[in-house]
């Protein structure tokens, strides 16, 4: 992440990553204030063992981009709201040279950026994918709850 301010988001992703027992490393970096930092991960993180790499940021946003340009892994970006209701950063984000993909999920969505770093480790991992075929049938089954919980809901005019 950009800074530690963006922990109160990335804590979500951390969870998920923990929810699917996927090891990972949290680090604050800072494409703008700590570039050789920055480097130094990106260049280094597949012989780690790193296989997919989660990058937040906001304002300039320019950490993912910088990430995708010194390495071949996946990146995937999570523009965080700090200014402008998260469009700067979006689009920051969004907005990639060709040949230098970043992965984009919604402002401030970094729970989606866990599953999908999560679905694109399972490709070669059966027992991941089983596991996220439950956590999606879970969803799922909160939907089919809240539509029995909401049929009990009782309004003059309302005919379900």
């Amino acid at each position: 992440m950009g800074s530690t301010s963006d922990l109160p988001i990335m804590e979500k992703a951390a969870k998920i990553l923990d929810d699917f027992e996927i090891p990972f490393e949290m680090l604050a970096l800072s494409a703008h204030r700590t570039p050789a930092e920055v480097e130094n991960f990106a260049k280094n993180a597949k012989s780690r063992g790193v296989e997919v790499i989660v990058a937040a940021a906001g304002m300039a946003a320019h950490l993912p981009g910088v990430i995708a340009a010194m390495t071949s892994l996946p990146v995937i970006g999570v523009p965080i709201n700090s200014s402008l209701e998260g469009l700067d950063a979006l689009l920051a984000i969004v907005q990639m040279p060709p040949g230098i993909p970043v992965a984009t999920v919604g402002i401030n969505a970094s729970m989606n950026a866990a599953i999908l770093a999560a679905q694109i480790l399972s490709v070669k991992d059966e027992a991941l994918q089983e596991k996220l075929i439950d956590y999606k049938e879970a969803l799922k089954q909160k939907i089919v709850k809240a539509n029995v919980d909401l049929s009990t809901v009782k309004y003059k005019f309302k005919t379900n």
